[in-house]
């Protein structure tokens, strides 16, 4: 008869006890992962966010500041979409920072000399980037939870872009400042 072999009783709770030790060593590292990967994500969209201020700025330079005149017609056809453009006819603007999106007709008449609502603020960030993330203003987002960020508009100059978690916030957030064309992330710790 053939002697069975296998593994001992012994052998058995060696490997358990050493699968236990290396899971609670590498749990930890696995949690910080997510967070960390949540904050590299508002990071990226931030930074091609900003990336497309700059590059609408960018275009209505390389245009000679066309249509920048004494009545405030300051716009730019940004990769076939208009946008209403930050003129220093705006007190403590500096010129040439998308204010609005327009549409994809040309504007006629002044453009703004603020941002209106959170509306204006989700329409820049749907319409600057060529692949946004789903991004709607707070009355969308409390009804569908599939959004990924939420536009708030925080004052007349400055637009809020709150990361999501479901329909929660994560606690990042990154905002455009109209008035000098920047974006600023804000991580939570």
């Amino acid at each position: 008869m053939k002697r069975q072999s296998g593994f001992s009783l012994v052998e058995l709770v060696i490997v358990i006890v050493v699968l236990g030790l290396l899971a609670v060593a590498a749990l930890p590292r696995f949690l910080d992962v997510t967070d960390q990967a949540k904050q590299a994500s508002i990071e990226g969209v931030a930074g091609g966010y900003a990336t497309a201020v700059l590059s609408a700025r960018a275009q209505w330079e390389a245009e000679v500041r066309p249509n920048l005149d004494a009545t405030n017609t300051n716009y730019v056809n940004y990769d076939g979409d208009y946008f209403w453009l930050t003129s220093a006819t705006n007190d403590g603007f500096r010129d040439g920072y998308p204010i609005a999106y327009v549409g994809e007709d040309v504007p006629t008449g002044s453009s703004p000399t603020s941002i209106t609502n959170n509306a204006t603020c989700r329409d820049l960030m749907d319409f600057m980037l060529q692949n946004p993330p789903k991004v709607g203003v707070p009355t969308e987002v409390e009804a569908d939870s599939t959004y990924k960020y939420r536009a708030d508009r925080i004052d007349a100059n400055v637009c809020r872009y709150t990361q999501l978690e479901g329909s929660t916030d994560s606690g990042h957030y990154f905002e455009y400042d109209v008035t000098k064309g920047s974006v600023t992330v804000t991580l939570e710790d």
